[in-house]
């Protein structure tokens, strides 16, 4: 069985930082693309950054150049480093494995308020 388990969620200030993992197993992690997505409070699920298996990103218009997506293959880890974060970056935030027909993760909570 595939499994994602998102940890590092919690509560921030705006203009802070926090680094969300994500840990995989049941897969050939070096051979599927990872991805974050996230959905805010009230609204639809949307993208927020992408890692190929050649470690090329894409990144949502609105994290470009505040999160950083890297993936650690021998850890079977993929991360999302965020920084300058602000209240629009509330949401839960699920990591992807493969695709399109792929396996979500449970989900990590970050808030951010003052």
């Amino acid at each position: 069985q595939v499994q994602l388990v998102e940890s590092g969620g919690g509560l921030v200030q705006p203009g802070g930082s926090l680094r969300l993992s994500c840990s995989a197993s049941g897969i050939r992690f070096s051979q599927v693309g990872m991805a974050w997505y996230r959905q805010p409070p009230g609204r639809q699920r949307e993208f927020v950054a992408l890692i190929t298996t050649n470690s090329s990103t894409v990144y949502a218009h609105s994290v470009k150049g505040r999160f950083t997506i890297s993936r650690d293959n021998a850890k079977k880890m993929v991360y999302l480093d965020m920084v300058s974060l602000n209240s629009d970056d509330t949401a839960v935030y699920h990591c992807h494995s493969g695709g399109p027909g792929g396996t979500w993760g449970q989900g990590t909570q970050v808030t951010v308020s003052s």
